[in-house]
């Protein structure tokens, strides 16, 4: 079994910043490409920033030059820090990874999501 698991998520003030962690645990083989996704009320879940293992980044365009993607390879970690929230921020955020377990019959990546967490910026 693989679990992400998310924390960091709060109420904020607009302006002002947060930073998101997820974990991926279990039997693990290789953790690949790793992103966030958030989900505001009403709307569908929409990409926020995506890291391949190498470092390589993707970014939503609102959300450029305001948050960052960043992980740490040994920990099986991908972190979101986000600067400058405004109110538009607010939402859902969930942690996404492809991942290759072990001890499977048929050795491929999955893919797995975390059971999100919210992020309330305040005007």
């Amino acid at each position: 079994q693989v679990q992400l698991v998310e924390s960091g998520g709060g109420l904020v003030q607009a302006g002002g910043s947060l930073r998101l962690s997820c974990v991926a645990s279990g039997r693990i083989s290789s953790v690949n490409d790793m992103g966030w996704y958030r989900q505001a009320p009403g709307k569908q879940r929409e990409l926020v920033a995506t890291i391949t293992r190498s470092g390589n980044t993707n970014y939503a365009g609102s959300v450029k030059g305001r948050i960052t993607i960043s992980r740490d390879n040994a920990k099986n970690t991908v972190y979101l820090q986000m600067n400058s929230l405004e109110p538009e921020d607010t939402a859902v955020y969930y942690c996404n990874a492809r991942v290759v377990p072990q001890m499977v019959v048929i050795v491929r990546e999955y893919n797995y999501w975390g059971q999100g967490t919210q992020v309330t910026v305040s005007s």
